[in-house]
């Protein structure tokens, strides 16, 4: 399917727009699954004012979506209206060390942050290593893994409003809970700074290894996969109630529960964004009624079904 092409009204109104305007983007493409529709528009910022000039005059009733790497995305089959907008590396990619500060911007890889850290000898960020998207989505969902998360290193982040105002937001003002954060969804985070610890480059290289290898040998990461699927319900494992349920290997359409890792969805080969959201729905299902315990998403599901 196709929207509307709004580009041209959309150019009209923005005179001084720098970055780059799209209609009917293809998304599947942009996400680890590989499956959805297009966005009615997809507009790319070449830096963070180009970002605050497009909010500032960007029609209010417009939906808007931020999308990174895609690693923890499911984009539904019938696309998105309105506006998604991606940070591209250049501009909002750069990463770099500062005493023991860690500035990144929002679409620096996690694991070139970790890097960067561990470049300056500073320990702490090492988890990144292990987490497959960009810094906006870790700030959004508080990302962790092997037992850090993002609240333990943030000091401070920036992110646009939709007005096109600039706010930075201590690590109190974020309001992090486990896989979240309380700042206003339609807040664009662009950048933060991080806090590291001084260490070792033996000690901080060890901790790095345990993170990758733990990766390539609990998860499917050579897969069309999308991360982990559903939060850990409080005392639980959520694999573990997946694999109680017996979904290990479980198989809707194109889309199948992993193997290796039951808390993985993966596109076989010929997946759609319903098959692989019909699927987590079906385990969901499944585990509740073999252990009473509610899933929750971990993966975020946009867009509008076919």
């Amino acid at each position: 399917m196709s929207f509307p092409d709004i580009t041209p009204e959309l150019k009209a109104a923005m005179p001084d727009l720098r970055g780059r305007l799209i209609a009917n983007q293809p998304l599947a493409e942009l996400t680890w699954f590989r499956v959805g529709g297009p966005a009615q528009v997809l507009f790319t910022p070449v830096d963070e004012d180009d970002l605050a000039y497009f909010l500032k005059h960007l029609p209010e009733d417009l939906p808007v979506y931020v999308v990174g790497v895609g690693s923890n995305l499911i984009v539904r089959d019938g696309g998105l209206p309105g506006v998604v907008i991606r940070l591209a590396p250049r501009g909002f990619g750069e990463a770099s060390a500062n005493g023991e500060l860690v500035t990144a911007g929002a679409a620096a890889l996690d694991k070139r942050v970790a890097e960067t850290a561990a470049a300056a000898n500073l320990a702490g960020l090492e988890f990144y290593f292990g987490i497959p998207g960009t810094i906006g989505g870790a700030l959004r969902m508080n990302a962790g893994a092997n037992g850090a998360e993002t609240k333990d290193v943030l000091v401070d982040a920036i992110g646009v409003d939709r007005k096109g105002n600039k706010h930075i937001f201590s690590n109190a003002d974020m309001k992090f809970v486990y896989r979240n954060c309380g700042v206003d969804p339609s807040i664009i985070f662009t950048s933060a700074r991080f806090c590291g610890t001084p260490a070792t480059p033996e000690a901080i290289r060890a901790r790095m290894n345990e993170v990758q290898t733990h990766r390539e040998t609990a998860q499917p990461i050579r897969e069309k996969t999308g991360g982990s699927t559903f939060k850990n319900p409080p005392g639980h494992s959520a694999w573990k109630l997946i694999d109680a349920a017996g979904c290990r290997g479980l198989k809707l359409g194109g889309a199948q529960v992993s193997e290796m890792h039951c808390n993985f969805l993966i596109n076989t080969g010929n997946a759609t964004g319903h098959d692989i959201e019909a699927l987590g729905e079906s385990v969901r299902e499944r585990v509740k009624q073999n252990s009473g315990i509610e899933l929750h998403w971990e993966i975020k599901r946009i867009g509008v079904p076919l």
